[in-house]
């Protein structure tokens, strides 16, 4: 995980400056920004680290804008999505990666939340607000950069995102499964089956998937507690 924060924390035009004699200080940087951050005291960067990795590695994702964080009409402050990606579709076609993550103990709550916080999302007035703010952020380094501003643009309808959207739901928590096994056999992977499967049924209950374009992505661990104090000491061990 540690191998991936460069990429997370920085923005495009610091990562381009990247060499082997600086990839220290770089990785320095980005241990810095993820440790003094407020959401990292709830461990939820870890999260969203993994779900920024999973999808580049694996779903050649690539990040068009940072996250950012807009007031409702009571003045609550509202955080984005935890990804913002884009993936190319052949030569010509984009789709927007908008994904929600959580790092939980227990895996139903976890899915819980994270129905409830991506159909907060997809609300029409909080979707246009986004629209808003991540509309002008969009990297110009990017390929096809005008056609990801095309899709958030003011004019253009809330169902052209829908259309190009995808909702990666990623859930890392306690499995046991995990703790219990001591090797990765056939019995492990239909254990896991069966824990994966609670999740798909959480979101078929849910009937968000015939609203939305859902990836579901589980990472079963052994303890979240020690995944969350190994992460923690090897970030300290950058920001001595």
């Amino acid at each position: 995980m540690i191998e991936w924060i460069i990429d997370y924390a920085l923005k495009a035009d610091e990562i381009k400056t990247l060499t082997h004699a600086n990839s220290y200080i770089k990785l320095k940087q980005a241990a810095a920004r993820i440790y003094k951050s407020e959401h990292y005291k709830t461990r939820g960067e870890i999260g969203e680290i993994s779900i920024h990795a999973i999808c580049r590695e694996y779903f050649q994702t690539i990040p068009f804008a940072p996250r950012v964080f807009y007031l409702t009409s009571s003045n609550e402050v509202v955080k984005s999505f935890d990804m913002v990606h884009v993936r190319y579709v052949g030569d010509h076609d984009v789709e927007l990666w908008l994904g929600e993550a959580k790092f939980f103990k227990d895996r139903s709550l976890a899915i819980a939340r994270a129905l409830t916080s991506v159909s907060t999302h997809i609300e029409q007035g909080f979707l246009k607000n986004e629209k808003l703010l991540l509309g002008p952020q969009v990297s110009t380094d990017i390929p096809h950069f005008d056609k990801i501003r095309d899709v958030l643009s003011e004019e253009v309808s809330l169902d052209v995102l829908f259309q190009k959207a995808v909702f990666p739901i990623f859930i890392a928590s306690d499995s046991p499964s995990t703790a219990k096994h001591k090797s990765h056999t056939a019995q492990y992977e239909a254990d896991v089956a069966e824990e994966l499967a609670s999740l798909s049924d959480a979101i078929a209950r849910s009937a968000l998937h015939t609203k939305i374009k859902i990836v579901l992505i589980y990472v079963p661990i052994r303890s979240k507690d020690q995944l969350a104090e190994a992460f923690d000491k090897r970030l300290k061990g950058l920001n001595p």
